[in-house]
C-alpha cells in the first residue's frame, strides 16, 4: 500500500510528463463521444491552450501587417509625384541634349565664314566625279520636272515639309508609343549627326542651286518662302550639301515608322519617304546624287551604332505583323 501511495505521489507530482497524457485522453474521451453522438458531424477542433497562443501570435502579426500597409498606401499615392519628377527630369536632359547639338551646328556654321571659294571648288569636284562615273544626271532631271509645276510644287513642299516637321513628329510618336526605340533613333541621329558636322567643317561643299551657270534653278527660293521661315539662311550653313542629312535623317525616320507602325499605310509612308526626299532634293537643286547616297550611308552607319550599343542588332519585322524584339513595343 505504501508503494501504492509513493507511486501515486510519484504520478501525480506537479509538472509530471504524465498530465499532459491524461489531458490528451480526456480529450480524446469528449471526442469518441461527441463522434458517437452525431455520427455525420464534423467533429470540431478543441482549442488548446497551446493553439490558442498561436492564434494570439499570429494575430499580432496580422496586426503589424495592417500597420505595415499604411506606409504602402502611401508610397502608392506618392508613385504619380515620382513619375512626374521622372517625366520633368527626362525633359529636362532631352533639352540638354538638343541645346549642345544646336550649340555644335552653329559653331561649325561659323567657322565656315570665308570658306565659299573652297566650298565651290569642292562642289565642282564632285560634279566631274559624277560626270567622269555616268550619273551626273540632276540638271537634266530637274529641266525636266520644270516642265510641270504641280511637280516642283510637290518637289517643294516634300523638301520644306517633310523634314523637320517628319522628324519632330517621327521622334514624338515614338517617345510617347515606343519608348524603349526613342533613345535608338535619337542616338542615331545624334551619331550621323556629329559625322556629318565634321564632314562640314573640313570638306564644305556648294549645293547644287549655287550653280546656275550648270542650269539649276534654287525653285524653294523662286516658289516658296515656306522654307525660308523655317530656316532663315541667317541661321543655317548654305555650304553643307555632303553629306545630306535631308536624306539620311528621313531615312532614319523612315525606318523607325516602317518598322514600329502597325497601320499599313502607316508602313509603307515610311519605305517611301526616303525616296521621296531624295528625289526632292534633287528636282529642287539642294543636293547632288552623291549627297544623298552618301547621307543615308552615314545614317545607316549611325543607326547600327546605336543599336549596338542598345544591346541588339538591326533587324525588320516579318510580313506578317510587327514583330519586336525587347527593345520594340507593339502599340502604334
Amino acid at each position: 500500500m505504501q508503494q501504492a501511495l509513493g507511486s501515486r505521489s510519484h504520478t501525480d507530482a506537479p509538472g509530471h510528463h504524465n498530465r499532459p497524457a491524461r489531458r490528451t485522453s480526456r480529450q480524446g474521451q469528449v471526442l469518441r463521444a461527441d463522434r458517437a453522438l452525431a455520427p455525420g458531424r464534423p467533429i470540431a477542433r478543441v482549442q488548446t491552450a497551446s493553439s490558442r497562443s498561436v492564434a494570439g501570435t499570429y494575430a499580432g502579426q496580422g496586426s503589424g501587417a495592417a500597420r505595415r500597409s499604411v506606409p504602402a498606401h502611401n508610397h502608392a499615392r506618392s508613385l504619380p509625384r515620382r513619375a512626374g519628377r521622372v517625366a520633368t527630369s527626362r525633359g529636362v536632359r532631352e533639352i540638354l541634349i538638343v541645346g549642345v547639338a544646336v550649340y555644335l551646328y552653329f559653331f561649325v556654321r561659323g567657322l565656315m565664314q570665308g570658306q565659299e571659294a573652297q566650298a565651290f571648288d569642292h562642289a565642282r569636284w564632285l560634279v566631274d566625279l559624277e560626270q567622269r562615273l555616268g550619273f551626273f544626271w540632276e540638271p537634266a532631271i530637274q529641266d525636266w520636272a520644270l516642265r510641270y509645276d504641280w511637280l516642283g510644287t510637290l518637289a517643294n513642299w516634300v523638301y520644306i515639309w517633310g523634314h523637320w516637321p517628319v522628324i519632330a513628329g517621327t521622334l514624338a510618336w515614338l517617345l510617347v508609343r515606343h519608348r524603349e526605340q526613342y533613345p535608338v533613333v535619337r542616338n542615331a541621329m545624334l551619331i550621323s549627326g556629329g559625322i556629318g558636322l565634321v564632314c562640314f567643317m573640313i570638306w564644305p561643299m556648294a549645293p547644287p542651286r549655287f550653280l546656275g551657270d550648270l542650269g539649276f534653278v534654287d525653285t524653294v527660293t523662286l516658289q516658296s518662302n515656306a522654307y525660308r521661315v523655317l530656316q532663315p539662311p541667317s541661321l543655317t550653313n548654305q555650304y553643307a550639301a555632303m553629306p545630306s542629312l535631308h536624306c539620311g535623317w528621313d531615312l532614319l525616320m523612315g525606318i523607325a515608322i516602317a518598322t514600329h507602325a502597325t497601320r499599313r499605310w502607316l508602313r509603307a509612308l515610311g519605305i517611301v519617304l526616303p525616296l521621296l526626299m531624295i528625289s526632292a532634293t534633287i528636282l529642287t537643286a539642294n543636293h547632288y546624287i552623291l549627297d544623298g547616297i552618301v547621307g543615308m550611308a552615314l545614317a545607316t552607319f549611325g543607326l547600327v551604332v546605336a543599336r549596338a550599343l542598345a544591346g541588339h542588332p538591326l533587324r525588320f519585322p516579318a510580313r506578317g505583323g510587327n514583330q519586336s524584339d525587347p527593345a520594340v513595343a507593339t502599340a502604334a
